[in-house]
């Protein structure tokens, strides 16, 4: 092991685990790294202002990290965050309302309808080719139909 490594201070090591715990939470987002390491970070502060024996600090460092976790945990189920676009990666989801027109007729509930540049398979009440329907819904990757 280096020299430098064996003689740094304990309130250095935790400091600079919370910013690698911060900085991992840009790289991998799920919003659980960054309170690990502003428990880090805190507890490296307290080992700054008060020397205490390292096992002392793994004991503050595992308490502010459940507290810093539970915390977040209950903020977060009574403040949900929600999105200004649910509909964002949803793209038959966004189609519902839109005027298509039938590319391959709708028989036995089935056919097919142009959607920009492409065609995408419909589902709804019988049509022929050529005919104006309107997305009411979408199915996975189907389009549920009604006459226009």
């Amino acid at each position: 092991m280096p020299d430098w490594l064996t003689h740094m201070e304990p309130h250095w090591a935790w400091l600079s685990l919370g910013v690698l715990l911060a900085a991992a939470e840009i790289v991998m987002p799920g919003f659980f790294l960054i309170w690990l390491g502003a428990a880090a970070i805190v507890t490296g502060v307290i080992a700054w202002v008060v020397p205490i024996a390292v096992p002392a600090q793994l004991g503050i460092f595992a308490i502010l990290s459940f507290v810093a976790l539970y915390a977040a945990r209950k903020w977060l189920r009574d403040n949900p965050i929600t999105s200004a676009d649910p509909q964002l990666n949803q793209r038959a989801g966004r189609l519902v309302g839109e005027i298509l027109t039938v590319t391959r007729a709708i028989e036995d509930g089935r056919g097919r309808a142009r959607v920009g540049d492409g065609e995408w398979p419909v589902r709804g009440p019988d049509a022929a080719e050529g005919t104006k329907v309107r997305v009411v819904s979408a199915d996975g990757g189907v389009l549920v139909v009604e006459a226009a």
